[in-house]
């Protein structure tokens, strides 16, 4: 699925979120590295519809996307949606890679892929190549509450031919 030459480039990305009370020392703790589900590795994001957006600096390739939610209890996390586009406000080359929100809560259209549960080793998505400068990740809350959780994320990409 990841090409040899493809890197993690979400450490150099600049990361932002729909929270405005998330400070950027909060949102660096989503590329640190550390995968472990403690409190302090934990950025929460609050009630309903939120996502975490990464801006790779230029179009990249993109391979797949490793996310680690909070995984202390076994939970489903709802309305996961990642999505892909060329500019920063999602409405150019807009792509949609995995999407478990069956009802159209979120607003993002109806999702046909399965829930699932968080477990230490997170949730790899497979992009397919797809070309983009921009990662988004959407999230709903979990069956164990209301906020929303993020440990780590990973994007293994190359630069776009």
């Amino acid at each position: 699925m990841i090409p040899a030459d493809a890197k993690n480039l979400a450490p150099q990305s600049k990361v932002s979120c729909t929270d405005s009370n998330v400070t950027a020392a909060n949102l660096a703790k989503l590329t640190d590295g550390d995968k472990e589900a403690f409190d302090t590795s934990i950025v929460l994001l609050k009630k309903g519809v939120q996502y975490v957006q990464f801006d790779l600096g230029s179009a990249q390739e993109i391979f797949a996307l490793v996310v680690w939610h909070s995984h202390d209890t076994a939970k489903i996390f709802k309305n996961v949606i990642v999505q892909v586009a060329d500019n920063a406000e999602f409405t150019e080359n807009l792509r949609t890679l995995f999407n478990n929100d069956l009802e159209n809560t979120s607003g993002r259209g109806v999702g046909t892929d399965r829930q699932y549960f968080e477990n230490y080793e997170g949730r790899t998505f497979d992009a397919k190549g797809a070309k983009a400068r921009y990662v988004r990740l959407y999230s709903k809350g979990s069956t164990d509450g209301a906020f929303n959780e993020y440990t780590e994320v990973e994007i293994y990409a190359r630069p776009a031919k």
